[in-house]
């Protein structure tokens, strides 16, 4: 009796779920990684900005508060403020799904950029160089450290250990840099003319000041993702735009000529139907998020941060 009776309530159980998932006025009242949205909205340029920036604003209040009521616990247990409570500056970070496959010839993106209002971050920047009179101009222009083979061997041997950011070298220095190329490589620190850290003795100095004002370097990842830091909370809404519109510029200008071959579309359809028109169709943006670092990431709206739309950095129409 006990098991026909529980075969017969899973059946009317099973009856029921069905009837609830065949209505089509049914409201899914929750969502998470294994249901998401069906359509996830998205947000202009700026009206997602000023949501990030709000965000932070708020952390930084709850964090301030929080600072406070435990003021007592840190008297308690000994503890001395060295000076009034220091919030963290948020970084903005931009995050561009392309429509590229980095394993095809021409598609792997890599380079640098040098935003208006810079970075906001302070780089750490060494200079490889053999000749005495540039290597002493930069560490006066914001260079860390200089020097040629010398300074390769320090670094080789442990003497010196490698906690800078950037990387800069004169042409004449970089076979010598073959000795600490497995330390610096991992690392994302062997100079690179794409990246500009390849310089002549005369254009040094002017490198490391653009290095030091904050150039953002970005790649594609395996998936043609690109991400970049493009200012700090504590920059107006307009400098971090502006920096944003130099950065995307930046992107479209190394736009390759051909892009998309190889990688699923989320268009569908076969290949007899798309004919040759396929290559018109391909869009070069495919999805462009913004975030902070403690902040949620918002969905943009492709057509204000492409620099071919017509609502390019502004209010796009629904």
């Amino acid at each position: 009796m006990m098991m026909s009776f529980t075969s017969a309530t899973t059946s009317r159980m099973r009856t029921a779920l069905c009837t609830l998932h065949s209505r089509s006025d049914l409201t899914r009242l929750y969502v998470s990684r294994a249901h998401p949205p069906k359509t996830i909205p998205s947000y202009s340029i700026s009206e997602a900005l000023s949501d990030i920036l709000q965000g932070i604003e708020e952390r930084k209040e709850r964090r301030e508060q929080k600072w406070k009521r435990n003021e007592e616990k840190r008297i308690a247990k000994g503890m001395k403020d060295d000076g009034p409570f220091r919030n963290q500056d948020e970084t903005i970070e931009m995050a561009l799904n392309l429509n590229l496959d980095p394993r095809k010839p021409g598609q792997a993106l890599r380079g640098s950029v040098s935003l208006p209002h810079g970075s906001g971050k302070k780089l750490k920047i060494v200079v490889f160089t053999t000749d005495e009179e540039t290597s002493d101009a930069v560490l006066e222009a914001g260079a860390r450290t200089s020097g040629g083979a010398d300074l390769v061997q320090q670094i080789a041997s442990g003497e010196i250990p490698v906690n800078f950011d950037r990387a800069l070298a004169s042409p004449d220095m970089m076979p010598s840099l073959s000795k600490i190329a497995r330390i610096l490589g991992p690392r994302g620190l062997m100079p690179n003319a794409k990246l500009g850290t390849i310089q002549q003795l005369e254009n040094m100095v002017d490198a490391v000041k653009e290095q030091s004002k904050g150039m953002v370097q970005y790649r594609t990842d395996k998936n043609g993702i690109i991400h970049a830091g493009v200012g700090k909370a504590s920059f107006t809404q307009d400098e971090i735009l502006d920096n944003i519109k130099s950065f995307m510029n930046q992107v479209q200008d190394v736009k390759p000529e051909s892009y998309g071959k190889g990688k699923k579309s989320s268009g569908g359809g076969s290949k007899k139907k798309g004919g040759g028109g396929s290559k018109k169709a391909a869009q070069y943006y495919l999805k462009a998020h913004i975030t902070s670092t403690f902040g949620k990431s918002i969905n943009l709206d492709l057509r204000t941060v492409d620099p071919t739309s017509t609502w390019f950095m502004a209010e796009a129409p629904e």
